[in-house]
């Protein structure tokens, strides 16, 4: 039984998810775009002042679905409300899904994005999860080259800034019955952004919730659905009433370690068996199968200097290596911040001290986070050749 729960789990992450509705109905073709331009363009934000989330281009990209017709020609149009019947099956049951990415200039110019490939796929399984359509991954990629090019003076220049891209699909049929969705749209808006992190690194401090529970194996965990975002609401404000910034998510009997806040987990420690090993929690299903998560245990992989795993870790386990001086350095992952290092776990009523860089008591980031920080972010901006990294052309 184990065995095959095995491999169902990997065929799931692994395998591009299928096409639900006819395949005689049209797919999304970039070729068909019409563009129109914003004839009022806004003035640029000042890079000291931009606020993740706040601002937005000009223009944005939409293509409406149905099941009859499939996807109409998409749009490139000035940016705007999307104006929505009340009984839109979005509002009522979370037939919604996004993505996260962002666009970067280098040192030359060019417009760069970094693995957009995962991105499609995963908004694929997430599309399939909740029975919206399906499109093709490389034709809303050449959709987004063209949008780039249209707000290129939305893409900040500087090591740190970006133009992070939304792509979303809702569902709007206008019915209040609870069944899929026969007609659904995918827009793409850009907000450009500034470092996660703007005087450098700032380490946070994590309550170990043990009150609520984000996601289960075989749930929805694995997705990027609007529907696992607004219950841990609730949980990070009590726990920033209580000093910590986000919180350290858990499951089962014996407090499984799943994810923080809206990042993978990472932990570099000694193990039981004295090896310095990197692991983070497995794709069970419960966790969010990470672009970041990824590129990070390719890098620490490649490296070859400690074991590296993906497995099943527990609070207590994390308890007792602290306590026992094993633990070397914890770090969140995710495509805001690529990594963000952790200094305090309260856990039972008991705050456990994570070290950062023992070489440097002022430092707010240990040496691999950094490394890894590092590293990816100059893929990003294309200061290390690398495939992840795709020139808009």
């Amino acid at each position: 039984m184990r065995f095959l729960r095995a491999q169902f789990l990997t065929q799931r992450f692994n395998q591009p998810a299928k096409r639900w509705s006819s395949s005689a109905t049209a797919g999304l073709q970039a070729n068909l775009v019409r563009v129109t331009k914003n004839e009022s363009p806004k003035a640029l934000v000042a890079n000291k002042d931009l606020i993740f989330g706040r601002t937005f281009s000009d223009h944005m990209i939409t293509a409406e679905w149905s099941i009859e017709k499939g996807w109409d020609a998409p749009e490139i149009r000035p940016y705007d409300k999307i104006c929505l019947d009340p009984s839109a099956v979005v509002f009522h049951y979370a037939s919604e899904c996004f993505e996260g990415m962002k666009a970067y200039k280098d040192k030359q110019g060019k417009i760069r994005l970094f693995r957009p490939d995962m991105n499609m796929a995963r908004m694929n399984r997430s599309t399939a999860r909740i029975a919206l359509p399906q499109f093709d991954g490389d034709e809303l990629l050449k959709l987004i080259g063209d949008y780039l090019k249209v707000d290129e003076r939305w893409i900040p220049e500087g090591r740190g800034y970006s133009l992070y891209l939304r792509p979303t699909m809702i569902g709007t049929q206008e019915s209040l019955g609870v069944a899929a969705s026969n007609r659904a749209m995918l827009f793409v808006i850009g907000s450009p952004v500034g470092p996660y992190y703007p005087t450098g690194f700032s380490a946070i401090s994590l309550k170990a919730t043990t009150e609520y529970v984000r996601a289960w194996p075989r749930g929805t965990g694995d997705s990027k659905i609007g529907g696992n975002y607004a219950p841990g609401l609730l949980p990070q404000l009590m726990a920033a009433k209580k000093g910590y910034q986000q919180n350290l998510w858990l499951f089962g009997e014996q407090d499984q370690l799943t994810e923080v806040g809206a990042m993978n987990l990472f932990v570099l420690w000694k193990n039981e068996q004295g090896e310095v090993e990197l692991a983070t929690p497995p794709l069970d299903g419960s966790i969010l199968p990470g672009v970041t998560r990824d590129s990070i245990l390719s890098l620490a992989r490649s490296w070859g200097e400690f074991k590296v795993s993906e497995r099943k870790l527990t609070m207590p386990q994390l308890r007792d290596a602290v306590k026992e001086n094993r633990v070397l350095e914890v770090f969140g992952a995710g495509t805001a911040c690529i990594v963000t290092p952790v200094k305090t776990i309260e856990y039972m009523g008991e705050d456990l001290h994570i070290p950062l860089d023992p070489n440097d008591p002022t430092s707010q980031a240990g040496p691999i986070t950094k490394r890894v920080n590092d590293t990816i972010m100059d893929i990003q901006y294309g200061e290390i050749e690398h495939p992840w990294s795709v020139v808009v052309n």
